[in-house]
């Protein structure tokens, strides 16, 4: 078959589109419909030609993917694949974003929405013959979204870990990649937070301790939208579980038995340090912020081909941006 025959190497990651797409290229996965290896990419198929097994008890170890020059090709690849697992498996971060955007540059700015009608009129109004219908603008942020780097440097000796096997160093890699997404979470709640003029509506308690109330207050403060998350530190979240009025029996047993989030006023709750002490995250998932990366994992292919995990970076690029501010509110609870 095609893919036992093609050239692999380095230069595919050049590719605008990134290896896969370049893979892809030389060897289309539409070729194999109605075959056994339908449902594998080209780069699966390139790791069965080589024989090589990332997963699994009978996982092959790393010293395969250098035994010859094709079958090195692969291995940033498989680093890249491993990191994005983790990262996904670790990140809050679908949760809570409303929409991703790829870019292949460093520089976007993403739209804002104004929906007030500055004619005053009401959702119930009805637009008589001849009168303005309401409009609603759609124009360019003014500022750039900041987008950071995220991510670690791996390096190992090749010669102490070359007999290592892949399922176990996949472990490795995924906890890379949980450390990116905790980062990555961070700058998406600084951004929901926001400072100065672009600080979230925030209100506070209303006692000296969280009530049914407060959180009563901050839902009634979508109009527009729905609260349907909530983001609060650990010791936060076990104030919201202690609150009388969510002590449902069979909401206790749920949590007790699964560890699943309750769901005050319907909104999902989800335990994260990256949000500060005192303050309670609430949103609209769907119209709150939108995610912007520039190429997703990032590694140094040349480096882990030639120097064998001499040292190499890993690395991910984006930032996030609000898309409805009034889709966020904050409850300050210190």
């Amino acid at each position: 078959m095609q893919y036992q025959n093609i050239r692999v190497d380095k230069s595919l990651y050049k590719n605008a589109g990134g290896f896969l797409a370049a893979l892809e290229q030389l060897d289309p996965s539409q070729h194999y419909r109605g075959t056994d290896l339908a449902g594998l990419d080209a780069f699966q198929r390139q790791l069965k030609r080589f024989d090589i097994k990332v997963s699994g008890p009978g996982s092959s170890p790393i010293a395969k993917f250098f035994s010859t020059a094709d079958s090195a090709a692969l291995f940033p690849e498989y680093v890249s694949r491993a990191v994005a697992q983790g990262a996904q498996e670790e990140s809050i971060l679908a949760e809570i974003v409303g929409a991703k955007t790829e870019i292949h540059s460093m520089d976007y700015r993403s739209i804002t929405t104004d929906i007030a009608d500055p004619s005053g009129t009401s959702y119930g109004d009805t637009i008589g013959e001849g009168e303005d219908i309401p409009v609603t603008d759609i124009t360019l942020n003014e500022t750039l979204v900041t987008l950071k780097k995220r991510g670690r440097l791996l390096r190992a000796s090749y010669e102490a870990i070359k007999f290592q096997r892949l399922d176990v160093f996949t472990v490795a890699l995924r906890q890379i990649g949980a450390y990116i997404a905790k980062a990555q979470l961070k700058d998406a709640m600084d951004v929901l937070m926001g400072s100065g003029d672009t600080a979230a509506e925030s209100i506070s308690q209303s006692g000296s301790t969280l009530a049914y109330a407060d959180l009563l207050a901050l839902w009634g403060k979508f109009e527009d939208f729905e609260m349907n998350v909530l983001l609060a530190a650990p010791a936060t979240a076990t104030q919201i579980l202690a609150i009388p009025e969510l002590r449902d029996p069979a909401t206790g047993l749920g949590f007790a038995k699964e560890g699943g989030s309750v769901t005050p006023l319907g909104a999902k709750l989800i335990k994260t340090s990256t949000v500060p002490d005192g303050k309670i995250i609430a949103l609209d998932k769907r119209f709150a912020l939108e995610m912007v990366s520039a190429g997703g994992v990032q590694v140094e292919y040349d480096k882990l081909i030639d120097s064998q995990l001499e040292r190499a970076a890993v690395t991910s690029i984006c930032g996030f941006t609000k898309l409805f501010p009034a889709a966020v509110k904050v409850l300050a609870t210190a």
